[in-house]
């Protein structure tokens, strides 16, 4: 039994930011959802007239400009445009949605103690552009499409920018976060592809609780729109085809599915000590009551994700005290393949067991398709802001039930969002994380 001295700490999240192809605020993703409107478009990023897909949910409200990085402060701003020759768009993209956080909680400049406040952040795998490489790679062509291998370290890496490695490096957003806003204690990175939101929050959440930490601020940014990227996507994953209207393309849970949407994001929640929130006045949204994560693979490295997920779910519920019955809802990683989703409502039906039929689930990738590492956190945000206003939104494009997802897809709004709510998050290699949050309670 645990002593006086180790009992864990409370939890809660204080504030919100977030980038996405639906808007740059928690309030325009609200709108979204009650206007049903979609953030998959045309691709414009790059030429996709050699991908089978050229629909995408791209961030296209996210330039890169110093306005993108919410109401910041005039050093914080001369600091962060001094930094943006090192950091890629998905780096952008995630400090901007943690400068938003800090500024929804009012912890903008200060008011903690920067020895007690840490980050942990998630991120993809990041590449470069392929034209960063366009003057090196001539350098060392000869003879026609030859490539002299053996030029290219002396001669054609001198053709890239001196900071290049910098700007692609998944931990960097963690580390410029912490540097813009002085955030001396805990600081780690998480490369988990889409599990890696949900599993920074988790690790967040212990820190605290654990009393490593006062203040942590827990995100992940990602993306798909990117032209390896989505090569790699092309190669190796369902995608949907975007034949028809792009909004109609990423169709969780339904029976007429075909695929993933290619999509692009960040999020960041700040999460305090229940005390020290409390001392300093500020808004709680919500309490973080459990959470769990598991890796399941079979013996030739397959990952198994229905396994997967209905271990985290058990290890979330158990993680808080919780039974299937006293979860409001599900926040469901609805991918929108056939096979991801079906592994999905598989886990649910495992774990829930005959409440599988009556929780509601939603699923908001199909506003704006998969964010990589950035779609967990974006997600969380979608149902606390339902915490918030007492109703779920509901989930795009799903139209004909598909009998292997018996699931309770929320699909009109009015519905109740309960009390607390279960986040689930899986990657194609089995890797697992799930959240529960709970509405305050003093």
């Amino acid at each position: 039994m645990a002593s006086a001295a180790t009992k864990l700490r409370r939890v809660v999240v204080t504030g919100m930011g977030l980038i996405s192809p639906v808007g740059d605020t928690p309030e325009s993703l609200w709108e979204a959802f009650e206007s049903r409107r979609s953030g998959v478009r045309a691709l414009t990023a790059f030429d996709p007239s050699s991908l089978p897909t050229d629909v995408a949910g791209e961030a296209t409200d996210f330039t890169g400009d110093i306005q993108n990085f919410g109401p910041v402060e005039e050093e914080q701003k001369k600091a962060i445009r001094k930094g943006l020759k090192v950091m890629c768009r998905e780096c952008q993209m995630g400090v901007a949605a943690a400068m938003r956080a800090l500024a929804a909680a009012n912890l903008l400049g200060g008011g903690f103690d920067p020895e007690r406040a840490g980050i942990v952040y998630g991120a993809d795998y990041m590449l470069s552009d392929p034209a960063e490489f366009n003057d090196g790679i001539r350098l060392c062509t000869v003879d026609g499409p030859r490539f002299d291998y053996p030029r290219w370290g002396g001669e054609g890496m001198r053709q890239l920018t001196p900071l290049w490695l910098l700007k692609y490096l998944p931990n960097m957003p963690a580390c410029h976060i912490a540097i813009y806003n002085d955030l001396r204690g805990p600081n780690n990175s998480l490369t988990h592809r889409e599990a890696a939101g949900v599993l920074a929050l988790g690790e967040a959440f212990r820190t605290i609780a654990r009393g490593s930490a006062d203040m942590m601020v827990a995100g992940a940014t990602g993306t798909r729109v990117h032209p390896m990227k989505a090569v790699h996507a092309t190669q190796i994953e369902e995608l949907a085809r975007g034949n028809g209207d792009p909004g109609k393309a990423c169709r969780p849970f339904d029976l007429a599915r075909g695929g993933q949407v290619l999509g692009e994001g960040a999020g960041a929640i700040v999460l305090e000590e229940l005390e020290v929130a409390q001392s300093r006045g500020a808004k709680i949204l919500a309490e973080i009551v459990g959470t769990s994560s598991s890796t399941v693979v079979d013996r030739r490295g397959v990952g198994r994700r229905a396994t997967a997920l209905a271990n985290t779910i058990r290890g979330a519920l158990r993680d808080a005290d919780m039974q299937a019955s006293d979860v409001g809802h599900v926040n469901a990683h609805g991918l929108g393949t056939p096979s991801c989703d079906a592994d999905e409502a598989a886990a649910i039906h495992e774990v829930f067991g005959s409440e599988a039929e009556r929780i509601p689930v939603t699923a908001a990738k199909s506003y704006f398709g998969n964010l990589g590492a950035g779609s967990g956190i974006v997600e969380v945000i979608a149902s606390l802001m339902s915490l918030e206003r007492g109703r779920l939104f509901s989930t795009l494009n799903y139209e004909t039930p598909d009998p292997e997802c018996a699931l309770s897809i929320v699909r009109e709004s009015g519905i109740s969002p309960g009390d607390s709510f279960l986040k689930v998050s899986v990657t194609p290699q089995g890797q697992a994380g799930a959240v529960l949050f709970r509405r305050f309670v003093s």
